[in-house]
């Protein structure tokens, strides 16, 4: 906890000084999220070497993963709102590769539990364990998001740390979920090949895949493609109700996810993957790492 407490004190200073001297929002968000990611990987390794049994060490890392996730976003909502979707699109992208390269097994996102439960790598107990840390990991870091806004060092972040949050569904509810549900199996299907068949910058690849479909569905749900982000970032916001909201972004994007499950093991989409499943990992712009 002091280590905490001493890194975000170092962290105000800096932000205050910068903010002073150049009066650019855009930085103090930048820094923000690069404090919250650096207290996430500082606690995943913590974890990593504290915690022994092998089970409670996937929660956490699990909460952890969320809480970064989630934590980052909720500012992303500010980059978006004052420097446009390119902006926010760019950070994502470079949020996106991050993310794959640091969370090890976790993933912040319930339906890939439900997706390993359908393929036999899963149980329910556990996918019910690992959601409920990932919701308590995305609900509780708004806390902290919060207190770094109630701060106002920009002015972008007026007012924002108790204002009414509003839903970022524009189209009615089936069409929203529908939208949720397209984009995730689409993302899904995409990380899949990637997976199989290794190319090269594949990360990459797969970060702009996503960011792509991000930014599409931008206009129509939000993007989310991801409950527990949805939830976090969204749920009991002015412009829907908390039941249209899981139709959307939990039953949405789970059968969206599902599907991609079975989509990919269509004989029309396996015969162009086999060939390559065997092949050494070809991707990397960095050495000896493997995806």
């Amino acid at each position: 906890m002091k280590f905490t407490i001493d890194v975000l004190g170092i962290f105000l200073k800096v932000v205050v000084r910068v903010n002073k001297v150049t009066f650019a929002p855009l930085v103090v968000s930048t820094l923000f999220i690069l404090l919250t990611s650096l207290l996430a990987h500082c606690a995943r390794r913590l974890v990593q070497k504290l915690v022994k049994e092998s089970f409670v060490r996937v929660l956490l890392e699990e909460a952890i993963a969320a809480a970064e996730l989630c934590g980052c976003c909720f500012e992303l909502i500010i980059v978006a709102d004052n420097f446009g979707v390119g902006t926010y699109a760019i950070f994502l992208f470079a949020l996106t590769i991050w993310w794959s390269l640091n969370w090890g097994e976790a993933t912040a996102c319930p339906y890939t539990h439900i997706e390993d439960i359908i393929e036999g790598k899963g149980d329910v107990r556990k996918a019910l364990l690992k959601t409920w840390a990932e919701l308590a990991g995305g609900l509780l870091v708004f806390k902290y998001v919060q207190m770094y806004w109630a701060l106002e060092i920009s002015e972008t972040h007026k007012d924002k740390a108790f204002e009414d949050c509003k839903a970022d569904l524009q189209v009615p509810v089936l069409y929203g979920a529908v939208v949720e549900g397209i984009a995730t199996c689409l993302c899904r299907l995409a990380s899949k090949s990637l997976g199989d068949l290794n190319p090269r910058f594949a990360t990459a690849i797969d970060s702009f895949i996503g960011t792509s479909l991000v930014v599409a569905a931008f206009d129509y749900s939000g993007g989310y493609f991801n409950p527990v982000l949805a939830t976090s970032l969204k749920a009991g916001c002015d412009g829907h109700t908390l039941l249209e909201h899981a139709v959307v972004y939990w039953i949405g994007a789970c059968a969206g996810s599902i599907l991609s499950v079975y989509v990919y093991k269509l004989p029309a989409i396996q015969k162009y993957l086999a060939p390559s499943n065997t092949e050494a990992n070809g991707d990397s712009i960095w050495d000896n790492k493997e995806d």
